[in-house]
């Protein structure tokens, strides 16, 4: 009996322990050759968790160009935009900004090869052009029932919210989006945010606009599981990964960055404490 135990307990205590992790930098939509930390191996209790996933075909009436397989990144990816500059910059803000002990790269995560379950955190960019097979939506709930926390972001308009809803259905069919209520703790970790504003793309350099197609007011919503812990955090009409991503830009404004980053503070400080 005795024996029997101790076997029950090695084999639980195995699968405990964390996975070894391979790092590795893809091509991106907008860079290819951004500078690699020289600390970017260093073990820490947090990294930036980047999604991996297919693209939808045709939203807004145009055929993306894919240069490659999307589990090799590249041009026209969806899930590479901004990578990687906006993972690194607001790594080091957070570094900068809380006593988190965090990784300086991003680490890409394939929901297909599992390796989601060592990552408290997994961040999506342009989930308006997503399209999770029915094995990444199972994949994906399950990481989040869990324990795991998701947020997204970068994502404008009826249209984009269609194709966005279209994946996250599958992985909560049973579970309602709401708006974030503003005395939630995700706006009150570290910063108390009872202002937030439309942050807009980089595109407002150009533009002069915060809000893209008809997406004119920005949207804090949610998924709560059954105990009342948010579990997934959509950021939709905002673009924080381009605030991230420009934040050491003149031509951007500092204000958009400045609330871009507290609210990524905020809510890896909540998923890391929650």
């Amino acid at each position: 009996m005795g024996l029997w135990v101790l076997i029950a307990a090695g084999l639980v205590l195995a699968f405990q322990q964390p996975h070894v992790h391979t790092w590795r930098e893809y091509p991106g939509t907008e860079y290819n050759d951004f500078p690699i930390p020289p600390d970017y191996q260093e073990k820490t209790e947090w990294a930036f968790a980047r999604l991996m996933y297919p693209n939808m075909v045709g939203v807004h009436g145009r055929r993306r160009w894919f240069s490659n397989d999307w589990r090799e990144g590249g041009r026209g990816i969806s899930w590479t935009t901004d990578y990687p500059r906006s993972d690194r910059h607001f790594s080091q803000a957070l570094r900068r900004l809380t006593r988190i002990h965090t990784r300086s790269v991003e680490q890409s995560i394939n929901l297909d090869e599992g390796d989601q379950y060592d990552w408290p955190w997994l961040y999506a960019v342009e989930v308006g052009h997503w399209n999770l097979t029915d094995a990444q939506a199972k994949a994906m709930r399950e990481y989040l029932d869990r324990g795991g926390f998701f947020m997204c972001d970068d994502f404008h308009g009826t249209e984009e919210w269609a194709v966005f809803i279209n994946s996250m259905q599958r992985v909560f069919p049973d579970r309602p989006i709401v708006d974030i209520p503003p005395d939630d703790p995700i706006f009150h970790t570290v910063y108390d945010l009872d202002d937030k504003y439309q942050v807009p793309g980089a595109q407002w350099i150009r533009s002069r606009r915060t809000y893209e197609y008809d997406g004119y007011d920005p949207h804090w919503r949610g998924i709560y599981d059954a105990k009342g812990r948010l579990v997934v955090a959509i950021c939709h009409d905002m673009d924080l990964g381009d605030s991230w991503e420009h934040a050491d830009n003149p031509e951007y404004p500092q204000k958009f960055s400045a609330m871009g980053i507290r609210i990524g503070v905020n809510y890896v400080t909540y998923a890391m404490t929650h």
